[in-house]
């Protein structure tokens, strides 16, 4: 009998921690693990924001996956576009294009999130999102080209439109991108002599009431006052009704000349939890705290697609899409997973919240360690202290580092590198949405590659 094959889909926080887990738990001949991945490299998602400013470079914050030799995991270059758990097959899509099945005894689903979106005329095409490191680099490149597009035009609507800014989404990643973008504008247009400063504004809106509700009410208002002290526009209860090329109307009647929309509200588990069949909670899938799923031999998920129950809060809460809960996941999973394999008893996951840190650049920060509420210079130390910490190599770390210290020592650069300067880039561009299998098309592939096997 050959080794049991574990397969892990999704490079995130949640599958490369379980996969370097269960390289330091099982022995070689114990199992044969593969991972599935459309880029060789685990993203550190929270830096995004730094990087579309320009802070940290793209590479800081993409941690190589094939760095070092020692790992045995075999690495699948592509995505997962549906899984026959019945024939215990995953149907893969790799990078060149061609389809190949995948067998496994157990499958490891982390594929992540996409950007959240809803039937909003010309949302799709003209909004960008912030889950991606090419949307992040691209987004970089597209501020500063407004900028210097607005200083070259003489068209006074053409440069209203230009320098006005949209960032939809009051939760971490949409007050994070706005920001340091607007720090990175605000810097740069004292370069561009023939352009009112005065012109350059930034607009944040969220349908909900408050501001990272999550925060509590006070720290929720210092952030909210640090925004719109720096002259950052921040509208609440407002949504967008219509997304045009070159303007945006809100809900509230009010039309804006745009052509810079950022939509960073909320995220949905990806599509491949679609291809199971299997019951979902609010769109993720539904797992017991030993994060396997009822009914599916072999199948456990986690991370942002799965809806892991927070058994320290309780009371059915399941555990946020972040970061914090998504690493401890995948090295839980992996001591299950080597556990099942030793018929060993498996271990529920609890993990008590350690707090939220808000990076707004500059000296300018807001934290809650451990219930904790702190501002400024202090919160900011902590926001980066804890980013930094949670970076899993030396080199990430060091590059990282690095990059803070010389953006405090020489300040922000304005070069934008003209990549994709003449095709504007959409939502699916860079998030490939609609690339998966239904359930009966993944049926119907696997019965055909049986049937000719």
């Amino acid at each position: 009998m050959g080794r049991p094959r574990i397969l892990v889909v999704g490079a995130g926080f949640a599958g490369v921690g379980c996969v370097r887990r269960l390289e330091r738990q099982l022995a070689p001949g114990e199992a044969e693990i593969a991972l599935v991945a459309p880029f060789s490299y685990q993203l550190y998602l929270p830096l995004l924001p730094q990087v579309a400013s320009g802070v940290l470079t793209p590479q800081s914050v993409a941690v190589s996956l094939r760095r070092s030799q020692k790992h045995r995991t075999r690495i699948i270059p592509g995505g997962a576009i549906g899984v026959d758990t019945k024939a215990k097959v995953c149907v893969i899509r790799k990078i060149t294009g061609e389809i190949v099945n995948e067998r496994y005894d157990q499958i490891v689903l982390s594929p992540g999130s996409i950007t959240r979106t809803f039937d909003i005329p010309g949302l799709v095409d003209n909004a960008r999102g912030m889950k991606t490191l090419a949307e992040a680099a691209y987004i970089r490149d597209h501020v500063i080209a407004q900028l210097d597009l607005a200083d070259a035009s003489h068209d006074e609507a053409e440069r209203a439109s230009r320098l006005q800014f949209v960032v939809v989404g009051g939760g971490y990643a949409g007050t994070e991108t706005a920001a340091c973008l607007q720090r990175l504008t605000t810097n740069a247009v004292k370069h561009y002599p023939h352009i009112d400063p005065k012109l350059v504004k930034w607009h944040l809106i969220d349908i909900a009431p408050k501001l990272m509700p999550e925060l509590g009410d006070k720290l929720g208002n210092s952030a909210l006052k640090i925004l719109r002290e720096r002259g950052i526009e921040v509208s609440l209860g407002v949504s967008i009704a219509e997304a045009g090329a070159d303007k945006v109307t809100f809900t509230d009647g009010r039309v804006l000349p745009c052509r810079t929309l950022i939509w960073t509200a909320g995220v949905a588990a990806s599509p491949l939890i679609g291809t199971l069949g299997a019951e979902t909670v609010r769109g993720r899938l539904a797992v017991t705290p030993e994060m396997n799923v009822p009914g599916l031999d072999g199948v456990y998920a986690l991370g942002d697609a799965a809806a892991v129950p927070d058994l320290a809060k309780g009371d059915g809460a399941v555990c946020p899409p972040t970061a914090q809960h998504s690493m401890r996941q995948g090295r839980r999973l992996a001591d299950n997973i080597v556990a099942s394999l030793r018929h060993q008893p498996l271990q529920p996951y609890v993990h008590k919240d350690l707090g939220l840190v808000v990076d707004l650049g500059g000296r300018d920060a807001v934290s809650k360690p451990l219930g904790i509420e702190l501002r400024g210079l202090s919160a900011q130390a902590v926001a980066r202290g804890y980013h930094w910490s949670a970076l899993r190599t030396n080199v990430a770390k060091t590059r990282v580092m690095t990059n803070w210290l010389i953006n405090a020592v020489a300040g922000d650069d304005f070069v934008r590198t003209g990549f994709q300067s003449q095709k504007p880039a959409t939502l699916r561009d860079f998030e490939y949405t609609d690339a998966y299998l239904t359930p009966e098309q993944v049926r119907e592939h696997t019965a055909s590659m049986t049937a000719r096997g």
